[in-house]
């Protein structure tokens, strides 16, 4: 009776064990899809922004016909992109072609003083600033998700239970940086602004969602 008192107590504790790991997984979890969820909702709104941005320059500019095609193609690619790498790839894409854009628009004095432009300009300097925040939420998220399925022996339970490693949302900031054209000359002086990496120190999840989403953005 004794043998199978000590039998019976082992297998609640590995089980005990194995629930709490679950669990503790299953929150993790939870904070990368509500971060990337954050980031998606952030990345429509650019989306939705660049057809009004091509409008405005085109009324200026129309024979630029070519650059108007690459925008609008790299932005069909980065709205049908699904996972995290794949958007990544087609953001960094479009990022590049709207560079082109902006390029175009210094040519025409007249736009760059066009009050919608400017208006949408600024929306779009917002967006980023929220697409950053988004992201480093995000890879804060997946980097504490992915290194609590690493550790043993959590790794094979988490393996039993189908958990898998969740991809990192990896952007070039330098680009992206480059897209926030100002045509003013007090915010052309304004310093860049700085992102870190998937790879630098990002606070804990236990850090609060970025602020877009307290906001409600």
């Amino acid at each position: 009776m004794t043998a199978l008192y000590v039998i019976l107590a082992v297998v609640a504790i590995i089980a005990l064990f194995a629930i709490t790991v679950y669990n503790s997984l299953i929150v993790l979890k939870n904070k990368v899809d509500e971060g990337w969820a954050d980031i998606d909702t952030q990345l429509k709104r650019r989306y939705d922004l660049i057809p009004n941005m091509v409008e405005t320059v085109k009324g200026y500019a129309k024979h630029e016909s070519s650059t108007f095609e690459k925008v609008t193609q790299a932005r069909n690619m980065a709205m049908q992109a699904n996972t995290p790498e794949e958007k990544a790839k087609a953001e960094n894409m479009l990022t590049s072609t709207l560079k082109s854009l902006f390029a175009v628009a210094e040519n025409y004095p007249e736009l760059k003083a066009n009050q919608n432009f400017m208006d949408l300009q600024a929306t779009l300097r917002e967006i980023e600033e929220h697409i950053q925040m988004s992201r480093r939420y995000y890879n804060g998220t997946v980097r504490d998700f992915n290194t609590k399925l690493q550790v043993f022996p959590n790794n094979v339970i988490a393996g039993m239970l189908g958990f898998k490693n969740r991809e990192f949302f990896e952007i070039e900031d330098e680009e992206r940086k480059n897209v926030k054209v100002s045509f003013s000359e007090e915010e052309s002086e304004a310093p860049a602004d700085t992102s870190e990496t998937p790879e630098s120190a990002e606070k804990s999840t236990e850090n609060n969602p970025p602020e877009s989403k307290k906001e409600g953005n």
